[in-house]
């Protein structure tokens, strides 16, 4: 069986359903995917739609190994058994859970706006994702509509494997699955459509939901507004555009032979913006500096009026204790690597597009703000030179190939791709500075 997309997926699912109408049920949506999934099944049973907002906690020195998860209302799930044997300690525990607590209120805020979350107390409680495959978000989601007081949990998606009402029966007190079929690799394979959710669609299915109209606006920020920064004895040019109760705010370093105009550089700050991110695009060098290529290469030179940049800004209204992260292109990178590398940078979070972190050398290793490295699939000179920068850093990093794609991510789709990364990247580790 293949689903044309999650909407589809959504409208079968909720025909299997149909016996939980007028029920006193609740229908919770997993983030992205699951969300246009939950939206059909709560039209389906006549149930309120809201999502269940799951946060993993990371091992410290290991983030990618979870040692738990939060969710709203002050719900937590440890593994004791990852933190005995990872050694963490309550302290460690402590500082990772604020900054995820943190990420997860402003995800609320995002989604939500000023909604509050939909009452779980004695309510049978439908747990939508837009499939199953390791079953792990599944089933701490599980966990955390039962912390927060549900009286009997519903497990529902349209695809799974075979034996994973064996492997999650356990946590939920019925699963129902339009398909399980037997050659199962991944959800996607279900799907004729299966591109990314991004945060405008979840939070449209919530307001549609709640009978507000699609593209009703939420969190809109004000429209960009042009900027002169002084560095020194010279003027950069910029733009800088923050929505309301955006977490912080995104500062791009362009490459070579480009300006705040760049039109890849603007598409990605728009997906930013859309996500509740402030973005500022500047001009590191003037029209007269552009002229010589010796400054263009000059990592040093960029970085530092990256750092004068960083600075402004957290001297601007309403700026004080917000998170500050880079988005670096081609060249762009290394000042952006070099600049998170100053001792008291307090950089939230690095992402390079087809970079060239390899230019800050020896600054690598001390990095502190995790990065995220994307590179094409089809750039191989500037995927063994990421590689071997990746290998210098000490901090959380990580290396995204997106397939096709050739250094300036020219090709159908790709920038879309490069976008929603960054988006998931900076969204997910920037939150308030502590200052």
């Amino acid at each position: 069986m293949i689903f044309m997309d999650r909407q589809e997926a959504g409208r079968q699912l909720g025909a299997r359903l149909e016996h939980l109408r007028d029920r006193d049920a609740v229908v919770l949506g997993l983030p992205r995917g699951g969300v246009p999934v939950a939206f059909e099944v709560a039209q389906a049973i006549g149930a309120p739609l809201d999502v269940c907002l799951v946060r993993k906690l990371g091992v410290p020195f290991q983030p990618e190994l979870g040692m738990g998860a939060i969710g709203e209302d002050g719900v937590r799930v440890i593994n004791d058994a990852v933190v005995r044997e990872a050694r963490v300690t309550p302290e460690d525990i402590a500082a990772v859970e604020e900054h995820e607590r943190e990420v997860l209120e402003h995800r609320a805020r995002r989604y939500r706006g000023e909604r509050e979350p939909v009452t779980l107390e004695g309510r049978t409680v439908v747990v939508v994702d837009d499939g199953v495959a390791t079953g792990s978000t599944a089933r701490v989601a599980c966990r955390i509509a039962r912390a927060r007081g549900a009286a009997r949990i519903v497990l529902a998606v349209p695809v799974a494997p075979r034996d994973w009402t064996e492997r999650l029966g356990g946590e939920a007190d019925e699963l129902v699955s339009v398909a399980t079929p037997r050659d199962f690799f991944a959800i996607g394979q279900f799907y004729a459509d299966f591109a990314q959710t991004d945060d405008e669609e979840v939070a449209d299915c919530l307001r549609r939901a709640a009978g507000r109209p699609w593209g009703t606006p939420s969190d809109d920020g004000p429209p960009g507004t042009e900027v002169e920064i002084t560095v020194g004895a010279v003027r950069l040019t910029g733009q800088l555009t923050v929505p309301q109760e955006a977490p912080g705010t995104v500062v791009f370093a362009h490459g070579s032979g480009s300006s705040r105009h760049s039109p890849r550089n603007q598409f990605v700050a728009a997906g930013l913006n859309r996500a509740g991110l402030g973005t500022l695009l500047f001009d590191l060098l003037t029209e007269e500096e552009e002229q010589d290529r010796a400054n263009v290469f000059d990592t040093g030179l960029l970085a530092g009026r990256l750092t004068d940049a960083t600075d402004w800004l957290r001297a601007q209204p309403g700026h004080e204790g917000l998170a500050i992260g880079y988005f670096g292109a081609s060249t762009g990178a290394a000042a952006a690597l070099w600049s998170a590398a100053e001792p008291d940078a307090r950089i939230a979070a690095v992402v390079s597009r087809g970079g060239r972190p390899d230019l800050a050398g020896p600054r690598l290793a001390a990095v502190t703000a995790p990065t995220l490295l994307i590179v094409g699939g089809a750039d191989p000179v500037v995927i063994d030179l990421n590689r071997q920068a990746q290998a210098r850093l000490r901090c959380e990093n990580h290396l995204a190939v997106v397939p096709g794609a050739t250094h300036l991510f020219e090709e159908p789709g790709t920038l879309e791709v490069v976008t929603d990364l960054a988006r998931d990247w900076f969204t997910d580790h920037m939150a308030p500075a502590h200052v």
